[in-house]
């Protein structure tokens, strides 16, 4: 089977896209690369570097420092498939970044977005 497409595309070419949706709705960049450190454990400056790189989707999600564990939170649908039902390791990740920028697109609060516990989970 052929490798998917995205594996092999620099992240730097696709940023300038998320950020653009979340700033069409009245979201922020810092916004943006805040749902991308809490996912990868990148630092800003680490980030910066990758996308100043322009390393390719793969690479980037593989030197990842920390994948947040709570990203198995993640559920919903992008591009008509359910992201919690994706089996190839690679492309879940970048199916979680993609419903991570579309829940910020459409309004949802950076404390959902980011999972975090609310007041009677803490």
């Amino acid at each position: 089977m052929a490798e998917h497409r995205i594996y092999g595309m620099s992240f730097a070419s696709v940023y300038p896209h998320y950020v653009a949706k979340a700033e069409r709705k009245g979201r922020t960049r810092d916004e943006v690369d805040a749902i991308i450190r809490w996912l990868t454990g990148y630092s800003q400056r680490e980030l910066e570097t990758r996308i100043a790189a322009r390393v390719d989707f793969r690479a980037f999600f593989a030197d990842a420092p920390t994948m947040n564990p709570a990203r198995d939170q993640i559920k919903g649908v992008v591009c008509g498939i359910r992201v919690e039902n994706i089996d190839e390791a690679l492309m879940r990740e970048i199916r979680y970044l993609d419903k991570l920028i579309d829940e910020l697109a459409k309004g949802k609060a950076m404390e959902k977005i980011l999972r975090a516990p609310g007041p009677a989970e803490r």
